[in-house]
């Protein structure tokens, strides 16, 4: 044989196994809108040329119905390294067009091998799933794959970040490895998420529901928060990942990169606050006033709204904020609400960003529901995030800081390391019309006109109670400032404040 003959197979059976499937799996993926597997890591790299595969050629020989087949090309996912802006990642992109991305044991290894490297280089792990599951023929081998995939999607929680991309099915017991993961990204009408299928629902349980109701794109963004970013398209997903990245440091030894200094679009005035202390407003408007260049990149946009969450710069540096949102329920804490900060709080403690705390809120929500759900133990869970939080704390106080809900939003007693208010903050066991009704239920109840006498008291504990002076007074608040004052304030304040480790201290799955 010789070299040239040698050469040319080479390129021949590179040929095969970098198309993939065949021309019908591969006709079938775009009718349903989706991209191909490489054409989806061509899109997260922002250089496709400084992709190295690796396991191109791994393949598993399987008994299909009886027959022997060895053609599934890379056994149906691509496996390697590349760069998002200039910066290291491991990749794994299930693809569909080969047996369904089905994972069998070799899939599983190219993945874990993938994984493994992540945690050696200390680089961001990005999974693209696009999968029919388990592959049947391998029976257990295939259950032993996923196993050892959760594994290691544990031990690498809080060492280097962790991110699914959802772009086609993802069942049964292969939706516990992205939700493992601190966050995942889903697509409208391209994503679907469950643990049975529904046509097992209607089997067993005679119950009808489509499967975008089921596991779709926004049922997995809006009501049960296992998808953190919601997407029109791919290429819009792959942008946002991008944009998150950026943010991102690359392990937890290792601190997030610093960019330039860009002033909001709009600066906040003095007026930003309403003098109705019901009236709401977009606390996202205020984020927006105070962050570099208005740039900020909400985390669970449709999940437990009444919270927000997300990342972005102060001076160059990254931050972490957690924002009451009184156009939503007020405000108030609930049990989606808590577990979303909390889960928040522990990702920016785990990977050394600084934290911002924005509070306006009446307190946790009351109710027979909340109870019975578990608000004490799902609000608990912020308390223990913030008390555990080793990184820079700061706290703003906007206005209602009401009972327990003051406590858990980052208060000095929780170990913020700064903290202020502007002076129309509240800072109370409870609002002003409540508490009146309560310490001076009998006085009321007594007067000639009890309206009149419970609006004087309600007067006479505000001029007490709710404000921030009180707790200036006691040292709980560090400073008082007006709202123009707000960014240049939490600037020095950050630029004082050093970060006390670095290193994963702990996982991201809130207990």
């Amino acid at each position: 044989m010789s070299i040239m003959k040698s050469v040319n197979d080479f390129l021949s059976l590179l040929a095969s196994k970098l198309k993939g499937g065949d021309e019908k799996a591969i006709d079938q993926q775009r009718k349903k809108g989706k991209n191909t597997a490489r054409e989806r890591v061509e899109l997260l790299l922002l250089d496709p040329e400084s992709f190295i595969e690796i396991d191109l050629f791994v393949e598993h020989s399987v008994k299909d119905f009886g027959m022997e087949r060895k053609d599934l090309a890379g056994d149906g996912v691509i496996t390697g390294y590349g760069k998002v802006e200039n910066r290291p990642v491991a990749v794994f992109a299930q693809d569909f067009t080969v047996a369904g991305g089905s994972l069998g044991r070799a899939h599983s290894k190219k993945i874990v091998k993938v994984m493994d490297g992540a945690a050696e280089a200390g680089i961001p792990l990005i999974g693209i799933n696009d999968s029919g599951g388990a592959r049947i023929q391998e029976g257990v081998e295939s259950l032993c794959g996923y196993g050892e995939i959760f594994y290691r999607n544990t031990k690498l929680s809080g060492r280097v970040p962790q991110i699914s991309v959802i772009l086609g099915p993802c069942a049964g017991g292969a939706v516990y490895s992205p939700a493992l993961t601190d966050f995942v990204f889903v697509v409208d009408r391209i994503s679907n998420m469950f643990i049975t299928g529904p046509q097992v629902i209607k089997t067993v349980l005679g119950e009808e529901i489509s499967q975008e109701e089921l596991g779709g794109a926004m049922t997995q963004a809006s009501i049960t928060g296992n998808a953190h970013f919601y997407s029109r398209s791919e290429p819009e997903a792959f942008d946002t990942l991008k944009r998150l990245l950026s943010f991102l440091p690359p392990n937890s030894g290792e601190q997030p990169p610093e960019r330039k200094d860009v002033l909001p679009e709009k600066q906040l005035g003095d007026d930003v606050i309403p003098d109705n202390r019901r009236r709401a407003y977009c606390v996202k408007e205020l984020i927006r006033g105070i962050v570099d260049g208005s740039d900020f990149l909400e985390v669970h946009e449709h999940y437990a709204r009444n919270i927000v969450v997300g990342f972005a710069r102060l001076s160059g540096r990254s931050i972490g904020i957690i924002a009451n949102q009184p156009r939503v329920l007020a405000g108030v804490l609930d049990v989606n609400a808590s577990d979303k900060a909390a889960r928040f709080i522990r990702f920016c403690d785990s990977f050394n960003i600084p934290l911002l705390t924005m509070v306006d809120t009446p307190g946790y929500l009351p109710g027979v529901d909340q109870e019975h759900a578990g608000v004490i133990r799902h609000g608990a869970k912020v308390l223990y995030a913030y008390s555990e939080a080793t990184v820079p704390k700061m706290t703003l106080i906007m206005r209602k800081a009401y009972g327990g809900a003051y406590i858990a939003m980052c208060s000095r007693h929780l170990g913020a390391d700064f903290v202020a208010s502007w002076p129309s903050g509240e800072i109370a066991v409870m609002g002003p019309e409540g508490a009146a009704n309560i310490i001076f239920r009998k006085e009321i109840a007594e007067a000639d006109d009890p309206d009149a006498c419970r609006q004087e008291k309600v007067r006479e504990y505000e001029e007490k109670f709710a404000n921030p002076y009180v707790a200036a007074k006691k040292g709980y608040i560090d400073t008082i400032i007006r709202s123009s004052e707000t960014r240049n304030t939490l600037i020095k304040a950050l630029s004082m404040l050093k970060q006390s480790r670095t290193g994963a201290a702990h996982g991201n799955i809130p207990l």
